[in-house]
């Protein structure tokens, strides 16, 4: 439980800091607009020719008498309408993502800034980054998709396929979007995915309670576009917490090496006690 509230008081913290950075707010929500201006250009194609569509596919009503043509086809139509709008909403987010990939890089990086023990990027090209986090994003859906399928089919069990299989959906899709918020901060600390999962199944209640309420905003393309910055802030909030399991928060990795340069000062000192007054008297 402590976990949980955790997860949601971190969720809350990265909407509080965009708040105080009004300026890395809107540049975190370029990639959601480009997006969402996109996939609105793709729906009203899909609109205007899904008609058109519809006829292609079913070759063998065209000399079905009225009105079951005009039945099949127009049921098909929205069908396929449906169907697009579907898909936008559920590959809206993986796809800001892509989109956004180095504008939340710099989002992130800047709120490690802020909050102190910036980690030192690993030296990698921005074409090979993104392909790491296409291959991550690709990833990830296989395994929403498998999760998906299995819950589709739980949903035919009565009751229970109408009551606890769409919170489970709505629990599963809330972790794995919180595994894909927080790759952006954990990639630059050189954390592989198959860490981050295992660190997030580890304290599953903090990526549930970060993830779950994000999912169900996100349900609306436009609260996505205003919440996505606050979203990566807080996840980086999140992975600072998740890089400290790991030993790799690197203010607690900067203590060895400030024990290191002292050591020669220490062994340049006499080993007889200073004379009354000296200025490195030993406390």
């Amino acid at each position: 439980m402590r976990d949980l509230v955790a997860g949601m008081k971190y969720l809350v913290g990265g909407q509080k800091w965009v708040g105080r950075h009004g300026r890395w707010w809107g540049f975190g929500m370029l990639p959601a607009l480009l997006t969402l201006a996109g996939y609105a250009v793709a729906l009203v194609f899909l609109g205007g020719w899904s008609k058109d569509l519809a006829d292609w596919a079913t070759p063998f009503a065209d000399h079905w008498s009225s009105p079951w043509q005009g039945l099949l086809r127009d049921a098909l139509a929205a069908i396929a309408f449906g169907g697009g709008l579907l898909l936008s909403l559920l590959t809206f987010t993986a796809v800001t993502l892509l989109v956004g990939q180095p504008f939340y890089e710099a989002l992130s990086a800047k709120v490690d800034e802020t909050e102190g023990g910036a980690p030192t990027p690993p030296e990698s090209a921005l074409w090979r980054e993104l392909v790491i986090a296409v291959r991550d994003s690709a990833a990830v859906l296989v395994r929403v998709a498998a999760f998906g399928v299995v819950l589709f089919a739980c949903g035919f069990i009565p009751v229970i396929g109408q009551t606890v299989v769409p919170a489970l959906g709505f629990l599963v899709s809330g972790f794995f979007l919180t595994v894909e918020l927080v790759a952006v901060a954990l990639q630059r600390r050189g954390v592989p995915q198959r860490e981050r999962i295992r660190l997030l199944r580890a304290r599953l209640g903090l990526a549930l309670g970060f993830g779950t309420p994000l999912i169900l905003a996100f349900l609306v393309p436009l609260v996505t576009v205003l919440a996505m910055p606050g979203a990566v802030a807080g996840a980086t909030l999140l992975a600072r917490d998740l890089a400290r399991d790991l030993a790799l928060d690197p203010v607690h990795d900067a203590a060895p090496a400030d024990e290191q340069e002292q050591e020669p000062e220490s062994a340049a000192e006499p080993a007889s006690p200073p004379a009354t007054g000296n200025s490195h008297t030993a406390s």
